[in-house]
């Protein structure tokens, strides 16, 4: 009998915590579980063995799930566009810093401010001094929101021309085609041309080299050089006049039109980028004109301009060489 309840007391105190709360293992007394104590002890194993299981799954499954969802992280700036900006605004970090300190010692002053204003409320002896305070609260109030919108339109001009110099310096790593032999990049070209990138269907190529035909020799006086770019792919091959007496104009169309863009996904993905930030639509036709330090100067839907470019471009020779070179017009 001894032997038999501590059998019994054995086979009870290794049941787990939660084995009556089980919901595949209902028990109505103490002398069903010590008779069949043997197969439920196994089959409630097996089903709680399986229930752990399934309840892991659940959570590994839920907890992949959530870890998946990840945000597309914002473009970087390179360190050369920051330095480019630094020298192109070099007091804008001295304005933003006086802007932080004017907005921290308003604030201040105006918690001080609120202080007094309670104090005054609530002892009638310095109620009179409730009306100063109160002038002096609203003055570090409107100090604080001044110097704050100050603040905030300085940050967000320096965005805008780090995002700005950021595609100039992708714009200026692009490559270009001069030969069967030589590939340059569009920065390999800065302070010696002004690059005017044609974008669009091979008809509009095509009447963009007839159109600029008159001002062959004009644009290059002014050191303009075109990048037909066929966003259908189909670059057309231009005709020239290759008679003896055509012949030096016909170099000189050759040298305008000389240019070829290569490594094309990289031309469309520039482009199309640049096209959603004008809101144009991606199928539209649209020419770029770059200054000599190889920003953007103007751009537009259509064909070029190419007697405005004339008319706005000083020469790139003679007595004013180097002094108008920074008068290609303001950066877009």
């Amino acid at each position: 009998m001894a032997s038999f309840m501590a059998h019994v007391s054995y086979k009870f105190s290794i049941r787990p915590p939660d084995f009556y709360h089980n919901s595949n293992c209902k028990y109505l007394s103490f002398s069903s579980q010590i008779i069949s104590h043997k197969q439920t002890w196994f089959t409630c194993m097996s089903n709680n063995r399986n229930h752990t299981m399934v309840h892991t799954k659940k959570q590994n499954s839920s907890f992949i799930t959530c870890s998946a969802a990840n945000k597309p992280s914002p473009p970087e700036i390179s360190s050369a566009a920051k330095i480019r900006s630094e020298v192109l605004s070099p007091f804008r970090s001295v304005r933003m810093f006086f802007y932080l300190a004017f907005i921290a010692s308003g604030a201040m002053g105006g918690l001080i401010a609120t202080t007094q204003l309670i104090a005054a409320l609530t002892n009638p002896a310095r109620g009179a001094q409730a009306s100063d305070i109160l002038k002096g609260l609203g003055i570090d109030i409107g100090a604080v929101s001044l110097f704050a919108f100050l603040y905030y339109r300085e940050n967000n001009a320096k965005k805008a021309q780090l995002a700005r110099l950021s595609r100039e310096e992708s714009l200026s790593n692009l490559k270009l085609r001069v030969d069967d032999k030589r590939i340059i990049s569009v920065n390999a070209l800065r302070g010696i041309a002004r690059l005017v990138i044609c974008a669009g269907p091979g008809s509009y190529i095509l009447e963009s080299f007839r159109l600029s035909e008159p001002f062959t020799q004009s644009l290059l006086d002014r050191g303009v050089l075109v990048v037909p770019f066929a966003t259908d792919g189909n670059l057309p091959s231009f005709e020239f006049d290759e008679s003896e007496e055509m012949k030096e104009v016909t170099a000189k169309r050759k040298r305008l039109w000389q240019l070829n863009p290569t490594y094309i996904t990289e031309w469309s993905k520039w482009l199309d980028e640049q096209k959603k930030l004008a809101g144009v639509s991606l199928e539209s036709p649209v020419y770029l004109s770059l200054r000599l330090d190889g920003r953007v100067r103007g751009s537009g839907v259509g064909y070029p301009p190419w007697n405005a470019f004339v008319a706005q471009l000083p020469p790139v020779k003679g007595i004013w060489t180097g002094l108008l070179d920074g008068m290609d017009g303001r950066v877009l």
